[in-house]
């Protein structure tokens, strides 16, 4: 049974089929942690924990003492999952157990218990879900006032994960900047508090909603690791505590920093989810534990079983300077190359002739396309590829038709300058009109033109975040009401386009988190598409997300940002660690480019189910060696591909041994391109040799059975 519970009702384990979660009330009617890890024996060990739940009594001046979901009031001092303020100006929480259920939903077996404060009518209900063929967990929280008075929430945490008492752990975490996003950390936890956050109004380029931790041993294939990803496009905040004792918790949800909700008499408040959980093999098994969740669980059902498309994006060779004819022969180009998916990036609308002008007025451009978006659908169609467009629907510029009409639809502040980014501002997405209004735009737009893919991108965090026509009470909602908004607004579009795949991406690898991955089929993970430099930020993104979702372009070289020079092959190879793509100004590829081009799309073509399906181990780290590996392996452990790449590195210096992973030990495996024949067993053990000459050299390796 995926959620086991006492006789007595007051203690519940949720199990997976590696790992267990336990809770019990305590002597305060509070549920308290009892367990998260390995799977426990038998039901018998939870009545055995049980019976040893700490009362609120044991450590003077109060604590967090386990509490699955601690309140503010009393003595207590941690950080809260909830703060509230009642009507009659009351501040402190109390909350004592109600009652509780279990019920299956979808992939997962649902505990739901309910609190209520005793004085206050006001409950909350806890709600525990756990995917028992994935090894993962959910929680999140749903604040509900049945009263008659309005009840102000000023922090909403999704939950708080116990971890077993430790002084040695250490924490994982992804941080970066625009062009360098999701760098790999990892440091010790000491006492106090080590807080990852985005305060900007979206996931961010400088943190990522995503931890691991472990107790200071953990290796890619060995060690307890305990981890987590919060499923939200907003302010986010990720807390680690550690005290002197060894206490170790990490709380998360929507970030406090500016916020508040009122809730008004009947209304309920439903945090973002918070997902978790726990292996004793490693980082790599941490990450592909997610993955497999992601491929499964998270990803929209209408595409997620389909491979990616090869995609061709005509920004880095046109930018603004689209029309009808140049995008005509860009499509012809890359059509020959094998592409199936065409995108029409930045400048086709309004009157976008640079980033100064024309965002928010989403219709086409006449002088640049004359008859409409439809002559160029059409070709691309007769081409034999699908037809895409990039969008940016919560930004406008000033110098633009929606600006003019509504200059109140933006966020701003009274007797406040409106600060510009990218020569652009962002749309107040909390006003029920600006929603309508983005949502009939797009809608528009697919209905009027024959399209099959969107990039929806968001090129600058917020500033000055008001709305002067909104209630006092209701000021700090819009950090919260924009994200619902944007989702809510892809849910509608999905509904009526099914068709439609869409691409999340803001200014880069702004917007990639299990929010947005819940309605959105890829993600952009940085605008830095530079091959060596992508594989850092490819190795954060895969801690946390599968490789179908994130988008990896070939583009020209030498690149603007960093003036290397890399060859075509070594490109292709960084790129095809992902969903392939391509961006680079084909109308200047000679003919020898072309034609090697040809040939990677095609043997992308033959790998892509196992890179975009499979397993992924990474096997050398761009961090720690001038050589870098990463294996794909089919579900079946029938196929694999390993990517090498190599930067510059001293002369003579030998090629490290690559040691695969995740093979069938007893199958035989022919390796190509070499054509030796051995077992799984002996390739893990002994490793394969991969001869790179010189510098920028790469390599594909596929393993195959039969």
């Amino acid at each position: 049974m995926p959620v086991v519970e006492t006789a007595s009702a007051s203690a519940w384990m949720l199990e997976g089929s590696a790992i267990s979660y336990a809770l019990a009330l305590g002597a305060d009617r509070m549920p308290r942690n009892l367990h998260f890890g390995p799977r426990l024996h038998s039901a018998s060990d939870l009545l055995a924990l049980a019976g040893s739940v700490r009362s609120p009594g044991v450590a003077p001046f109060g604590g967090m003492y386990g509490q699955e979901y601690p309140v503010w009031g009393g003595l207590f001092y941690d950080e809260p999952c909830l703060k509230v303020t009642f009507a009659d100006g009351t501040r402190g929480l109390v909350l004592e157990y109600n009652s509780h259920r279990t019920r299956p939903e979808d992939d997962a077996t649902w505990l739901d218990v309910t609190l209520r404060d005793p004085a206050y009518p006001l409950l909350v209900h806890l709600h525990y879900g756990v995917y028992e063929r994935h090894d993962v967990l959910e929680r999140y929280a749903v604040i509900e006032n049945t009263g008659d008075e309005p009840v102000t929430i000023e922090e909403a945490l999704s939950a708080v994960w116990h971890l077993p008492m430790w002084a040695g752990y250490h924490l994982t975490h992804l941080a970066g900047r625009w062009a360098a996003e999701m760098q790999v950390y990892r440091e010790p936890v000491a006492p106090g508090r080590k807080v990852l956050e985005s305060r900007r109004g979206h996931t961010s380029h400088a943190a990522n909603p995503w931890f691991a931790m472990d107790k200071g041993d953990a290796t890619e294939e060995y060690g307890g690791v305990w981890f987590g990803a919060l499923a939200w496009s907003g302010n986010w905040k990720i807390a680690v505590d550690a005290d002197t004792t060894g206490q170790v918790h990490v709380s998360g949800g929507l970030n406090d920093f500016d916020f508040s909700w009122h809730l008004a008499p009947g209304e309920s408040f439903r945090t973002p989810s918070f997902f978790a959980g726990y292996t004793d093999r490693g980082l790599g098994e941490a990450s592909r534990i997610l993955h497999r969740f992601e491929m499964d669980c998270v990803l929209p059902r209408a595409f997620a079983s389909r491979p990616r498309p090869v995609l061709y994006n005509s920004w880095e060779a046109t930018t603004f300077d689209v029309n009808e004819q140049n995008q005509g022969r860009l499509a012809e180009i890359a059509a020959s190359l094998g592409v199936e998916l065409f995108v029409v990036d930045d400048g086709w609308f309004g009157a976008r002739d640079s980033d100064r002008a024309g965002l928010g007025d989403w219709v086409v451009n006449p002088r640049k396309f004359p008859n409409g978006l439809g002559p160029l659908v059409r070709k691309v169609r007769s081409l034999g590829m699908e037809f895409g467009l990039w969008v940016e629907p919560e930004m406008v510029n000033p110098d633009s038709d929606l600006y003019r009409t509504h200059p109140d639809w933006v966020y701003h502040f009274p007797n406040r300058p409106r600060s510009e980014s990218r020569n652009q501002l962002v749309l107040n997405l909390a006003r029920p009109e600006v929603e309508a209004h983005i949502t009939e735009a797009l809608d528009r737009l697919l209905s009027d033109n024959d399209i099959n893919f969107i990039k929806w991108d968001m090129n600058r965090p917020f500033s000055e975040p008001g709305w002067p026509d909104a209630p006092v009470e209701r000021q700090r909602e819009v950090w919260v009401r924009h994200t619902r908004a944007v989702y809510r607004t892809l849910e509608t579009l999905r509904e009526r386009y099914p068709d439609v795949a869409f691409e999340s991406c803001s200014g880069g690898g702004g917007r990639v988190d299990l929010g947005i991955m819940r309605l959105t089929d890829q993600t952009w993970p940085s605008d830095n598409t530079d091959a060596f430099d992508r594989l850092r930020i490819q190795e954060g993104y895969s801690m946390a997300y599968c490789a179908r979702t994130m988008m990896c372009w070939v583009t020209d070289s030498p690149k603007r940002y960093s003036g290397r020079a890399i060859p075509l092959r070594y490109r292709f190879h960084s790129a095809m660690m992902g969903s392939l793509g391509i961006g680079g100004n084909l109308l200047e590829w000679t003919e020898r480019d072309l034609e090697k081009a040809r040939e990677f799309v095609e043997e992308y073509k033959r790998i892509r189910h196992i890179v975009q399906g499979g397993d992924q181990y990474r096997l050398l780290s761009p961090r720690a060696s001038a050589v870098t590996a990463v294996q794909y392996v089919t579900p079946d452990r029938s196929e694999s591909v390993i990517f090498v790449l190599s930067s510059p590195h001293l002369l003579g210096e030998p090629a490290p041994t690559i040691y695969p992973r995740g093979l069938e030990p007893a199958a035989a495996y022919e390796v190509h391109p070499d054509g030796t024949r051995a077992s799984g067993s002996a390739l893990m053990g002994h490793g394969i040799c991969v001869p790179l000459r010189g510098d920028w050299a790469s390599a594909l390796v596929t393993l195959r059975t039969g």
